[in-house]
């Protein structure tokens, strides 16, 4: 196999907020895998500041392991992941775009999708959400109508205004909302805002609080008025027992992981644990999000 990376610029259709900050483009690093029949398997994983995943990290990571990948016979995508976790294991970044490409490889290779090749079907599928970043109210109104009738959107909240802008939307679609703070609230917010969301037709919260503030958490467990569910909280395999206990269920993101094999894994103990299971992106282009649609079965 041949192993190629490079950067691509994805630019957004609206500017993209969270609580911590603003996006108009996206940069991303894309992994291609080529074999000498001239079939090439594609990956991806964005930059993120609040993960410390640059365009060079990702890159001189993977030079680490270039030789052992481009040695592989890629009959296991798992076993390949299994291999070069210990060099990349401070990259999890870099290294789902890895295995992002060699599972699409090992596909084109065989004719199938992946999820066909894990023996899963389509018969019963999840729904999913549309987000619906930071912005006036007006904006966000306006961002949910290009996609009227929706089943579920997800709102990003972490604002001095959020009960409000909730209130807005409300007005404009019966679907259901989704609300994620990205850290950006108190144990005292949460509580008192909950009940309100409810009352919204609000499934859930995500990570109402900063990723370490697992007292908080607990307490939230006990008294909220809706489930919680784990991001900033829960990225990597061992983070989903950690979240046991502290949220109902866990948001897991192929970058933060490390791929499509651990993130099999989380899926996996997570419903061992009895926990809710959602699969989110970062703002990835059809790239990784056809990666993570092989999930979806699940």
């Amino acid at each position: 196999m041949r192993l190629r990376a490079y950067a691509f610029d994805l630019p957004l259709r609206h500017r993209f907020t969270i609580s911590r900050g603003s996006l108009d483009v996206q940069p991303t690093l894309i992994v291609e895998l080529a074999d000498d029949e001239g079939r090439r398997g594609f990956g991806e994983a964005t930059t993120n500041s609040y993960y410390g995943a640059t365009i060079e990290n990702m890159t001189t990571a993977l030079e680490t392991v270039r030789e052992l990948v481009e040695g592989d016979s890629l009959d296991d995508p798992a076993a390949l992941w299994d291999r070069v976790h210990a060099e990349l294991n401070e990259q999890p970044f870099a290294l789902c775009a890895l295995d992002q490409a060699a599972h699409d490889l090992w596909g084109k290779r065989r004719g199938q999708p992946v999820w066909k090749l894990w023996g899963l079907t389509t018969e019963q599928m999840p729904l999913t959400n549309y987000t619906i970043g930071i912005d006036s109210v007006a904006k966000m109104v306006e961002k949910m109508n290009e996609f009227p009738g929706w089943p579920v959107y997800k709102i990003k909240l972490g604002t001095d205004d959020d009960l409000r802008i909730v209130r807005e939307l409300r007005q404009h679609t019966a679907s259901a909302f989704r609300v994620d703070a990205n850290c950006g609230w108190t144990v005292e917010q949460t509580l008192a805002i909950a009940p309100e969301l409810k009352s919204l037709n609000v499934e859930f919260i995500e990570q109402p609080l900063p990723a370490d503030q697992w007292d908080g958490m607990r307490r939230l467990f006990a008294e909220s008025a809706l489930p919680l569910i784990a991001d900033e909280s829960c990225q990597l395999p061992a983070d989903v027992d950690r979240c046991h206990g502290c949220f109902h269920g866990v948001n897991i993101k192929l970058v933060k992981c490390g791929g499509l094999t651990p993130a099999r894994r989380m899926i996996e103990r997570a419903r061992e644990l009895k926990m809710q299971v959602m699969v989110g992106c970062m703002t990835e282009s059809s790239v990784g999000i056809s990666a993570i649609a092989q999930l979806l079965p699940l």
